[in-house]
């Protein structure tokens, strides 16, 4: 604190303090610097604390009437009030704070023990094996929790990390009364936590700790937009027929979540009776008895563990940085401790979690809402309105207005695919603008146009009576027209872009799916505002105001080190005093159960050069016949996926191996068919390089086609390499690399899951052997038996690894 005064001068500064149980600071953070008279209050760094202290320069500590009101706004929240002279030798108390709860601190080695060989875990398994790297972890999570730190911890495929968290996190929910979210990125991981892996710890433990899983609401049925939608059931069309059957499903359901559905609900209809945040009409909702997301809700509201995933987690921390506090619910109940697994996908969860977008789907899916017709039917929430008001010209005039928003949208899109060209996307840059000026006057009257609707229907609601206001459709309405607002403000940014320097603006063309065969897929624009950088967000977000932060996966670190991970999330800006870094390596046997093979004759995947595609038609096929199968083929482009799956399927089904391809079926039916035949090979990109757990014969080999570079056109990519340069840094070895990485990695570690597991892995890239940023790339993966020789060579070198094994 006394560095802190120096570096401002001598002037005011102020602080946010932690105290602990015996009401003793602990740490402060500063939020703002004055000068010799005043110091205005930071309300994000207060929210973060237990106390609020500035210093008076003057050494007069007597409070102001400026600090008094100070003071008084503080007791809403129970915080303390402190004033310091500059030497931070004395203080003067103005506001006593509530002291935190004496906690009951975990022994690191008692909880271990739990997984230890003497333990309950051994005594319940017969196929028990101890894992000292698994204890390690679990210590440390413990110690976590006890000091309030930031841990991170990278945890090797088979250390067994879920027990290492869920364990110490049960501990310290049971014994402390103090709630512990655990935030994934897959569903698959929240499904098995909540399914499998938390009644085992339960058990394991000997204690009864209540956890509840929590999803977003979108993901419940809201029974009142239900109701409202079975009025105008004839408006569905072509899809009564799913209509109907959800409201039979709804009728019986006893969780109300699209997941329990046993068939895949068309959007279109899902996304016209879910619940919606905004459309929730609370305690005046007639069909409250009855609502999904309230008693789900009522249930997490004395849960001591809550696992959400990632969206749900910043969904609920915005809310909190806008104003909600850490001390009350907002989108979920009031926490100070969480687990982030899969923390590998923060910065990208949070990323697109904070962008904003509308396309003409988005806009003309608000406004059919609003107002539609169908043959000589009109419909819609503004028929309802209608009813309300004594203007007969209300429908007229709405309907016009919308006609001119949806005339206005689709000129935006002829406008947007005209400056594409041949080009995917296109970003708004000092270098960029001049070429697409025509794209900002319709912007902008298109902006004007849905104010000109959002004004018209703030007048009519404004002037419904008190009693009108509370029917459903008017709620329904209201609710309409606040996203109708945001896409005014997105838009009004997006004309004004070079206001903005901490967001990526961009364009780019989206395609809808044919929901038919034979017929054409649809194209149309989006535009999109994201942020440029999410650290400083989450740091003031998540990691200051947390008690304690783990973060784990198996793929944190770069070249050996965190570095990149904490620049990019923000865990890096947080006092190195509260930062706990460790590594905990896999156990699982690499070095004589994998073979890691390069091809040493494979062209360099130039972007000019044809030969490369052409060696990966012949190099695949013989490395998959070499394996007879059971092959997952990872590709960073679907066009090279669609060009070498043609190329290579009919010679690998005369060889009677099956073919699969991403986005022939979807993810879990893929997957489903992959792990059951195991003559099978999967083509695949994108999502499958994470997430895809295959353990057994059915996945022995991995084909790394190109090492996983971001695309260098990808807007958010280049603007953020653009900053770095900016900054004069390298985009490539500080960004472009270490990225590639991760997702390298993760690639990876698709091949063994179990300790039994064995098999190939091929990377067709040569460039890991022969560039120096290689040497990252190898650096990064587990010890295995290694090859970079011609690829008959290699293709030989796997059959006897699979004759002698």
């Amino acid at each position: 604190m006394q560095q802190d005064v120096a570096e401002a001068g001598g002037n005011e500064v102020f602080w946010a303090g932690r105290i602990n149980e015996d009401g003793i600071v602990t740490s402060v953070h500063v939020g703002s610097r004055g000068n010799i008279n005043s110091v205005i209050v930071n309300s994000s760094t207060a929210r973060a604390g237990h106390v609020l202290i500035h210093n008076h320069p003057s050494g007069r500590l007597a409070p102001s009437g400026a600090d008094q009101a100070v003071a008084e706004n503080a007791t809403d929240s129970s915080l303390g009030f402190y004033i310091v002279n500059n030497d931070i030798s004395e203080v003067y108390v103005v506001l006593e704070p509530v002291k935190p709860k004496k906690t009951q601190k975990l022994d690191p080695d008692k909880a271990a023990w739990y997984i230890s060989q003497d333990g309950p875990l051994a005594r319940k398994s017969d196929a028990y094996e101890e894992r000292p790297t698994q204890i390690e972890l679990l210590k440390e999570v413990s110690k976590t929790f006890n000091e309030n730190k930031i841990g991170v911890f990278e945890a090797g495929t088979g250390v067994g990390k879920s027990y290492a968290y869920l364990i110490p996190s049960l501990l310290w929910a049971e014994s402390n009364k103090e709630r512990v979210v655990i935030s994934t990125g897959t569903i698959n991981l929240q499904q098995q936590l909540v399914e499998k892996d938390l009644p085992a710890a339960e058990k394991i433990i000997g204690k009864k700790v209540k956890y509840i899983l929590l999803k977003g609401r979108q993901n419940y049925v809201c029974m009142r937009r239900l109701a409202e939608a079975g009025e105008e059931r004839d408006l569905f069309s072509e899809d009564q027929g799913a209509f109907d059957s959800i409201v039979a499903w709804a009728k019986n359901s006893a969780t109300g979540s699209r997941s329990d559905i046993s068939w895949i609900p068309p959007e279109s209809v899902w996304s016209r009776v879910n619940s919606e945040s905004d459309a929730c009409m609370g305690g005046k909702c007639p069909f409250r008895e009855d609502c999904f997301v309230m008693k789900n809700r009522k249930e997490a509201a004395d849960a001591l563990v809550i696992v959400v995933n990632h969206h749900l987690l910043f969904a609920d921390i915005e809310s909190r940085m806008n104003g909600g506090g850490y001390d009350d619910t907002a989108v979920l109940p009031p926490y100070r401790r969480i687990v982030f697994d899969e923390a590998h996908g923060i910065e990208d969860s949070a990323t697109s979690f904070f962008s904003e977008s509308i396309t003409s789907f988005k806009l003309k899916k608000q406004l059919r809402l609003l107002y539609r017709t169908r043959k000589s039917s009109k419909a819609g929430l503004l028929m309802t309105v209608s009813l309300l008001t004594n203007d007969d010209s209300f429908i007229a005039n709405a309907s016009a207005t919308i006609k001119s928003i949806t005339d206005r949208m689709d000129q935006l899109d002829e406008v947007a695919f005209s400056l594409l060209n041949n080009s995917y996307s296109l970003r708004l840059s000092e270098a960029t603008a001049p070429s697409l000026a025509s794209l900002f006057p319709v912007t902008v009257a298109l902006k004007e146009s849905i104010g000109d609707l959002t004004g018209l229907l703030h007048e009519t609601l404004d002037n419904l009576s008190d009693d009108d206001k509370d029917i459903p459709a008017v709620w329904e309405t209201k609710s309409v027209v606040r996203r109708l607002e945001g896409f005014i403000k997105l838009l009004k940014d997006f004309s004004e872009w070079n206001e903005h320097p901490d967001k990526v603006f961009y364009f780019q063309k989206e395609r809808l799916p044919p929901r038919k065969a034979g017929e054409k897929p649809l194209w149309f624009a989006s535009f999109t505002a994201t942020p440029l950088d999410v650290s400083h967000m989450m740091a003031e977000g998540v990691f200051t105001p947390m008690d304690s932060v783990v973060c784990t996966s198996a793929t944190l670190r770069t070249g050996g080190s965190f570095s990149y991970w904490m620049r990019r999330t923000g865990a890096g800006l947080i006092e190195e005093d509260r930062l706990s870094q460790a590594l905990f390596d896999s156990p699982f046997p690499y070095g004589n159960r994998v073979l890691f093979a390069v091809p040493g004759d494979a062209p360099l995947p130039t972007q000019e050069s044809q030969s490369f595609q052409s060696f990966t038609h012949g190099a695949v096929p013989e490395l998959i016949e070499a394996s007879g199968g059971r092959t997952l083929v990872l590709f960073t482009s679907y066009e090279s996926l669609r060009q070498t799956y043609a190329s290579c399927r009919s010679r690998l089904e005369k060889a009677g191996i099956s073919c699969l391809k991403q986005g022939d079926d979807d993810r879990f039916r893929l997957l489903e068919s992959f792990k059951t035949d195991r003559t099978s090979c999967l083509f695949a990109t994108s999502s499958f390089w994470e997430g895809v757990d295959v353990p057994g014969e059915s996945l022995s080999q991995v084909i790394i086609v190109k090492l996983p570079f971001p695309v260098p056109t990808d807007p958010v990519f280049a603007a953020r390499s653009e900053a770095i340069e900016k900054n004069g840094g390298s985009s490539f070895m500080e960004l472009s690399v270490p990225d590639a990485v991760i997702k390298f990695r993760q690639g990876f570690g698709r091949l063994i899951r179990r300790s039994d597991d064995k098999g190939v892995i091929v990377v067709l890239d040569r460039r890991i052997t022969t560039k120096p940023y290689g040497r990252i790339f190898i650096s990064s993966i587990p010890e295995t038996r290694r090859m970079a020789n011609p690829l008959a060579y290699i293709v030989s070198a796997e059959k006897r690894f699979w004759e002698n094994t």
